[in-house]
């Protein structure tokens, strides 16, 4: 019996070598963006790893185990990038032992992401760079995670690097008259391609070939100014990009995409606004739980802790978003006019959903959903360099409209239309949740009867997204 017991426990130890001899590593890819490096390993299965690092010179180990290499590591891009080299040993058969070799110290941070519909298992090492640079880097504690069964993965793509952004014109402005700053976010990047169409055109590309043509045609009209939250081919989560944006000072935060819907005949641009109270469609509400699932994608909540104090945010977010929300829906209703004039609409007003990438609650913010990359069409006009000039151009269009309506103080365009240089043109309200007329003719100072009148209005009753005309202010005694 003790014989037996014994051979069964060899037996069972064999198969436990053997399952975990079966987690390969299939695919490395690797990103650079502008403060940090990615390097993701692609696996057959979930693994235990662990990580540290080493310094004299700077190097950072992983340890995995149960794996094995399976793919070549001297055909990663390494230039613009701390890592000077990437080499591997077997410490035991089914024991994987990676090393980095770094130019400089960097903050590593590793986490393991679960399979999407993109990408099976992946084990991912984000590089944080240092200035200055420490003499000594920081051991980190070790990272464990769960063994699963294995599963496949595509094969790895090649590294784009990223670009530089388009140069803006440096004409100069008056004293102390600053541009009205658009951070232009492309969405998704990096290991997030975001929608894939039929014909294999990933929405990352070509957003991010919009948002450059966007940031050239705005920056060669005086007085704007365009920012890339991203200038190339790598992820930022969702809650940094409006972070972003701020620490440029934007004025106005525009997202661009191209998604997908279970049907590949949807077809049409559309504009989004944040919704506190949820969508307003049945479509605003799957795009909106699509593009904040593209966090789980890039692992954000598993290698930061920095969002736990969200409950302060998320008050003062409740404060102040009434305002920027009635100038998102403002904005977003002349760009999307724009945009019927040079592409089918899915919506003919903007929409409202929850994105998490609008809940920005001191800077206006608009999701332009460019057209259906799901629909073989409008995949096609989208890569072709003429439409997204054209796409621009009306985002352009609608972006100056409103500005010149509702310049920021303190900047050129207000300093123009002050000075009479610029037509003053019509002021428009675009109205939101719980508004009503009272309320908005307090906002603007112009007597309810005024506002009646220059709407034609038959009552007092208001429809959300109905675009009111302001006349200009008279004070006139409300009835």
């Amino acid at each position: 019996m003790r014989a037996w017991a014994a051979g069964v426990g060899l037996l069972l130890a064999a198969l436990a070598v053997d399952a975990w001899a079966a987690v390969e590593v299939r695919g490395v890819r690797l990103w650079r963006a502008p403060d940090n490096t990615r390097l993701v390993f692609d696996l057959s299965g979930q693994v235990q790893h662990s990580v540290f690092t080493l310094t004299a010179p700077h190097r950072i180990v992983i340890d995995v185990n149960g794996a094995q290499l399976r793919t070549p590591l001297d055909r990663l891009a390494l230039g613009n990038t701390p890592i000077s080299g990437l080499r591997a040993a077997q410490r035991t058969p089914n024991d994987l032992r990676l090393v980095l070799d770094l130019s400089k110290s960097v903050v590593p941070k590793s986490f393991a992401l679960a399979p999407n519909q993109q990408y099976g298992h992946r084990l991912v090492l984000d590089l944080y760079d240092q200035e200055p640079e420490p003499s000594v880097a920081p051991e980190l504690p070790p990272t464990r995670v769960a063994t699963t069964k294995p599963v496949p993965v595509p094969v790895p793509v090649p590294v784009v690097t990223p670009t530089k952004p388009a140069a803006k014109a440096t004409t100069p402005l008056p004293r102390g008259k600053r541009d009205i700053v658009v951070a232009i976010d492309a969405g998704h990047g990096g290991e997030d391609p975001g929608a894939i169409g039929s014909q294999g055109a990933q929405e990352k590309h070509v957003v991010l070939a919009i948002a450059r043509e966007l940031q050239r045609q705005i920056n060669a009209e005086k007085g704007f100014r365009a920012e890339l939250v991203r200038t190339g081919d790598y992820f930022i989560p969702l809650r940094r990009r409006t972070e972003i944006a701020r620490k440029k000072g934007a004025d106005l935060f525009v997202s661009i995409h191209a998604d997908a819907a279970p049907r590949s005949s949807a077809f049409g641009a559309s504009v989004y606004a944040l919704s506190d109270r949820g969508a307003t469609s049945e479509t605003a509400r799957w795009l909106a739980d699509s593009e904040n699932r593209s966090d789980l994608i890039g692992g954000a909540g598993n290698v930061s802790l920095e969002d736990k104090d969200r409950m302060l945010a998320g008050v003062l977010l409740d404060l102040s978003m009434t305002a920027s929300l009635s100038s998102s829906l403002n904005v977003g209703q002349k760009v999307l006019s724009n945009m019927g004039r040079i592409t089918p609409l899915h919506k003919e007003r903007v929409e409202q959903a929850g994105f998490m990438v609008l809940k920005s609650p001191d800077i206006p913010s608009i999701l332009v959903e460019t057209g259906f990359i799901s629909n073989p069409g409008e995949a096609g006009k989208l890569q072709t360099r003429s439409h997204q000039q054209a796409l621009a151009r009306s985002i352009h269009g609608g972006v100056r409209q409103f500005f010149h309506q509702n310049p920021p103080p303190g900047t050129y365009i207000a300093w123009l239309r002050d000075s009479g240089k610029i037509a003053q043109g019509r002021q428009e309200h675009v109205v939101s949740s719980g508004e009503t007329l009272a309320l908005i003719a307090e906002r603007y100072q112009v007597g309810m009867a005024a506002l009646r009148n220059a709407n034609r209005l038959k009552s007092d009753e208001l429809k959300i997204g109905q675009v009111l005309d302001i006349p200009a202010a008279t004070l006139a005694a409300q009835p």
